[in-house]
C-alpha cells in the first residue's frame, strides 16, 4: 500500500535527484489523457511543495493546452537501478514562457538551452510512494543529445518557425498558448 505526504520530504528530494527519466501526465476537459516521458537535467525541486520543469521543443504541445483547461498535472519518478520505489506528485501547474514575471528566475537554473519552450511550475498537493516491486531494473547508458543538437541546428529563427508550424494545437485540435 503506498504512503501519502503533504508535502515532498527530504528522501523524496534526494530520490528525484538520482533519477534520470521522469513521466508528467495531463489532460484536457475533453482530451485525450497525454502521458510523456521526460530526461536530461530538465526537473528541480523549489522547496517542499513547488517543483519546476523545463519543456524543450518537440512535436507535439498537449500539457501546455490541457493546462489551460484543467490545470491538474502528475509528475512520476520510477527506480529502474538501485532499491524500488516509485514516487508521484500531484499538484496544480502554469506554463511559463520567455517575458513571463518568472521566466529568468527559472531558466538560469536550467542552463538557458536552444528551444526552451516553457516551463511549467506545479504547486505540490500531494506526493504518494508505492513499492515499485514490479517495475524491471535497466541499466542507464546515457541522456541522448539529438533534441539539444537539433536545436541548435535550427537556432533561434528556425526554433519559432518549428512552434508556429508543430506547437500551436494540440492533436485534439485546442488551442496551446504558445508564445513565439
Amino acid at each position: 500500500m503506498g504512503k501519502m505526504f503533504e508535502q515532498i520530504q527530504e528522501a523524496h528530494m534526494d530520490f528525484i535527484a538520482q533519477q534520470k527519466m521522469f513521466f508528467v501526465a495531463t489532460a484536457g476537459d475533453d482530451t485525450s489523457v497525454n502521458l510523456s516521458p521526460k530526461g536530461m537535467d530538465s526537473f528541480k525541486v523549489v522547496d517542499t511543495q513547488k517543483v519546476v520543469w523545463l519543456n524543450l521543443t518537440g512535436s507535439g504541445n498537449e500539457t501546455a493546452a490541457h493546462l489551460l483547461e484543467n490545470n491538474r498535472m502528475t509528475i512520476m519518478f520510477c527506480a529502474f537501478e538501485g532499491n524500488p520505489l516509485i514516487l508521484r506528485l500531484y499538484g496544480t501547474a502554469k506554463a511559463l514562457y520567455k517575458g513571463d514575471e518568472k521566466w529568468n528566475n527559472y531558466i538560469k537554473i536550467f542552463g538557458n538551452p536552444m528551444g526552451a519552450r516553457q516551463i511549467f511550475e506545479v504547486a505540490i498537493q500531494r506526493v504518494q510512494t508505492s513499492c515499485g516491486f514490479g517495475v524491471p531494473l535497466y541499466q542507464y547508458d546515457q541522456q541522448r543529445t539529438l533534441l539539444p543538437q537539433w536545436a541548435e541546428k535550427k537556432g533561434p529563427d528556425g526554433i519559432n518557425e518549428y512552434w508556429e508550424k508543430k506547437n500551436m494545437q494540440t492533436i485534439d485540435g485546442k488551442p496551446t498558448g504558445m508564445k513565439t
